[in-house]
């Protein structure tokens, strides 16, 4: 990692920071408006496929060039399984939620991150003895049920199936998250990325081919096609990349704290274009939550 200034905001890290919210934020309103347009299945494989012919060229590049570790095929095999079903579990949450209680449910993956860290990482099992981390995880399952419970139709078939996929993806997250840790400690998350974009465009292919239909997209506006694209490049490609750029300057801990603003970035953005808003226990209990993740996040920085 670069040498960390001291004393001083390090701008293009925040500004790596910033985009990479705004990147995240507006993800959920495409796929959202999708929704109308395309099956869960064939829009995961327009929006991924975008997101990989984006990088297709740099990873080319590093392979002309043996830039590229060749051990990235293997070790990406694993965390793209994950990410197939992390991104099926994602998009298909959105067919029954709206964007900004979605993405609250989401962040209680920072409880599955935490219990797979302790599990693979030795360096990171003295979190056991910080009574912030637990005071974390606390908070963050309070912030959880609390959410869930204060919606209004909390109970009916539809929302209850959207919960049960929303808490599935924030699962799969956190198991993404860990994988991709273990498989890509020393190789250019450029690179390791393309390689997964890759096993993921294949494994939404099979999937899109046995349970959506393809044809919708041949049918489709113009419209409608620039947000495949454009949440293809913006909320996948480069959102990534400026995340682990913002990581590489200013560490781990700053940007994970900036992401968890996410969730009202996303209301923002969704009451405007779906009039959607969360009731005033809703926001409590997500005001909880976030604030047990930031704890949590916060409490890895005093690890030896």
């Amino acid at each position: 990692m670069n040498h960390i200034s001291r004393g001083k905001i390090n701008t293009s890290a925040t500004l790596a920071c910033l985009a990479a919210l705004l990147c995240w934020s507006v993800g959920p309103i495409f796929i959202k408006y999708l929704t109308g347009h395309l099956d869960l299945w064939t829009q995961n494989l327009l929006r991924y496929l975008s997101a990989c012919l984006f990088w297709l060229p740099f990873l080319l590049w590093s392979v002309h060039n043996r830039r590229l570790d060749k051990s990235v095929w293997r070790r990406a095999i694993l965390p793209a399984s994950a990410n197939v079903i992390l991104q099926s579990l994602w998009a298909g949450a959105f067919y029954y939620l709206d964007p900004a209680f979605m993405n609250l449910i989401v962040k209680s993956s920072v409880i599955w991150i935490a219990g797979f860290s302790l599990i693979f990482f030795i360096e990171e099992r003295g979190l056991v003895k910080s009574g912030r981390f637990w005071l974390g995880l606390i908070l963050s399952m309070t912030g959880v049920v609390g959410v869930l419970i204060s919606k209004e139709d909390f109970g009916s078939e539809r929302t209850m199936t959207g919960v049960f996929i929303a808490l599935g993806a924030a699962f799969f997250w956190g198991l993404y998250t860990v994988l991709i840790r273990i498989a890509f400690r020393n190789i250019d998350s450029r690179a390791g990325f393309g390689v997964i974009s890759i096993y993921t465009v294949a494994g939404l292919a099979i999937l899109a081919v046995l349970f959506g239909d393809i044809g919708q997209s041949a049918r489709m506006p113009a419209w409608p096609w620039a947000c495949v694209v454009i949440s293809g490049i913006v909320s996948i490609a480069l959102s990534h990349v400026l995340y682990y750029a913002a990581m590489r300057r200013i560490g781990a801990t700053i940007p994970s704290l900036v992401l968890l603003a996410t969730p009202f970035t996303v209301l923002a953005l969704s009451h405007v274009v779906f009039a959607e808003s969360l009731n005033t226990p809703q926001l409590a209990f997500g005001l909880i939550l976030l604030a047990g993740a930031a704890l949590a996040i916060w409490s890895q920085q005093h690890l030896r």
